[in-house]
């Protein structure tokens, strides 16, 4: 085989792998995305909480806005559903007898099992 045909070989594997990366990191956000929606927990930006299908709406917009910068489900948690780009604050997750947490914590903990519950 020559070096030309390894190169092609090599590139071939590497858009494959590429493929599955992003097709598995689009699900693990719609997985995230779904998780926040259905949540019987409040998720308060900026002092004011919402029920998880407004929290979703914002988090869809910022995920648009941010695009360019996702390339991980982290990605998408750091600059989606973290905290305020206008005040900084951070989000925070208020869930029936359980002490508040912030969202990135939460969200994290969630992706964890979920990929746990692939294996």
């Amino acid at each position: 085989m020559s070096l030309s045909q390894v190169s092609q070989v090599i590139l071939v594997v590497a858009v494959l792998l590429s493929f599955h990366v992003f097709a598995s990191t689009e699900q693990e956000i719609a997985h995230l995305l779904s998780y926040v929606e259905r949540t019987q927990c409040l998720y308060e930006r900026n002092g004011t909480k919402h029920n998880g299908v407004a929290a979703v709406k914002h988090i869809r917009k910022k995920y648009q806005y941010f695009a360019d910068k996702i390339t991980s489900s982290e990605d998408f948690i750091k600059y989606s559903a973290t905290k305020s780009t206008i005040s900084g604050k951070h989000y925070l997750i208020h869930c029936p007898k359980k002490a508040t947490r912030k969202s990135r914590d939460w969200l994290l903990m969630e992706l964890n099992r979920f990929r746990a519950s692939k294996q």
